[in-house]
């Protein structure tokens, strides 16, 4: 497993795609303005194809987001983005205090991106390619994926080296019943800064070196363990019921490799994705769940500007996309689900009328090792970023 885990991480590497610039959130920092405005928006149209029966699409304006920052003075300045998706649900992505010590150095706090891969950070809908973000994002790293915490970021020009240092709040594992199961691994346990269980602190970080022109080639990790409300109230010695409280509990290990790289019209990213869990055996036993004590995922994507050699602002980029991810590379003391081991293949095409708005369209198929019938997708989208 580890020598699989570190030849997809080189491949990544080497044949890694698509350089982004900023997120809307750096740019904001980078504004001289006492009040600085932007957003993005997602609008989907999701229509399952099938020969045997008739199916409803699906129409939605998936997500639409503003962001604002505000500068106190030449070092301090404050950024959040508020989201609205599928129209009626409401959630703070971001809100955080950004204080520059330095030229290399800021102090960061409050409700952040956890810095893993590259979608989590960059997820306005004009800096990828495809209607959806790639599954691997969904299913391992549970993108938008944010917690409450702090610590440190910056940029060492010198040697071409980004970095984020962050003490975090944790996953949710437990809250009147088991949250964490093995479809979707972690994504029910994110907590959002909305009244978020505390129990054990964890680490997030991620190094992005850019010392290369057009690659950039990023590493994460993720340490630590979940929260569970079953230890409020516990009275200290009662060993019994802190024995209870820990069969709750995951020990959480992850780490990500990922590559973007750009070059004469082409572009090109990659990501590779593995997590260790630990107790999964009691969590499982304990709360009726089916969580994998291994996950394992990666994903490769081309694509090529059609008019990179035109003198405009203006993009069409034809791309592919293949995904593998496993929720239960491996399991511990209950029976492996071969549906959880997914392959995803993606392409279409996307015309950017500038750097901010973009048409999308894509097909997708869907199978899975557990059934022979593979699922097809038409996908077309609306992406707006400002």
């Amino acid at each position: 497993m580890r020598m699989r885990v570190l030849l997809v991480a080189v491949l990544t590497g080497i044949s890694a795609l698509l350089v982004n610039g900023q997120n809307t959130a750096e740019k904001l920092l980078e504004s001289q303005d006492r009040l600085s405005i932007g957003g993005y928006a997602q609008i989907d149209y999701n229509q399952p194809l099938s020969s045997d029966v008739h199916q409803n699409g699906n129409m939605d304006v998936h997500r639409l987001v503003m962001m604002f920052a505000y500068r106190f003075n030449e070092r301090t300045q404050f950024v959040t983005e508020l989201e609205y998706e599928h129209v009626k649900e409401v959630f703070v992505e971001q809100a955080f205090l950004n204080y520059r010590v330095n030229d290399w150095m800021s102090f960061r706090g409050g409700l952040l991106l956890i810095p893993m891969g590259i979608t989590n950070e960059y997820h306005e809908p004009a800096t990828y390619n495809g209607v959806e973000r790639p599954n691997l994002d969904s299913k391992i790293v549970p993108t938008t994926w944010r917690e409450i915490g702090g610590g440190f970021t910056g940029n060492i020009r010198n040697l071409d080296l980004k970095y984020q240092v962050y003490v975090v709040n944790g996953f949710k594992s437990y809250d009147d019943g088991g949250v964490l199961r093995g479809t979707d691994a972690f994504r029910k346990g994110r907590q959002k800064g909305a009244e978020s269980i505390f129990t054990h602190p964890n680490l997030a970080a991620k190094f992005d070196y850019y010392g290369v022109p057009g690659l950039k080639f990023g590493f994460s990790a993720y340490l630590g363990e979940t929260q569970t409300s079953l230890y409020d109230g516990i009275e200290k010695g009662n060993t019994a019921l802190e024995a209870m409280a820990d069969s709750s509990v995951i020990g959480i290990n992850m780490i990500g490799f990922d590559g973007r790289y750009s070059t004469n019209g082409w572009v090109f990213r990659g990501q590779v994705n593995y997590a260790s869990l630990n107790n999964t055996d009691q969590y499982n036993a304990f709360t009726g769940k089916d969580l994998g004590s291994q996950l394992f995922g990666y994903y490769l994507e081309a694509g090529y500007d059609l008019l990179n050699s035109k003198n405009t602002d203006q993009k069409l980029v034809p791309f592919a996309r293949y995904e593998k991810y496993n929720t239960h590379q491996e399991v511990e003391g209950i029976t492996q689900n071969l549906a959880y081991d997914r392959t995803d293949v993606t392409a279409g095409i996307g015309w950017w009328m500038s750097p901010g708005a973009v048409l999308k369209a894509d097909m997708q198929w869907f199978s899975n090792e557990a059934s022979d019938d593979s699922k097809t997708q038409l996908n077309l989208g609306i992406g707006i970023w400002f």
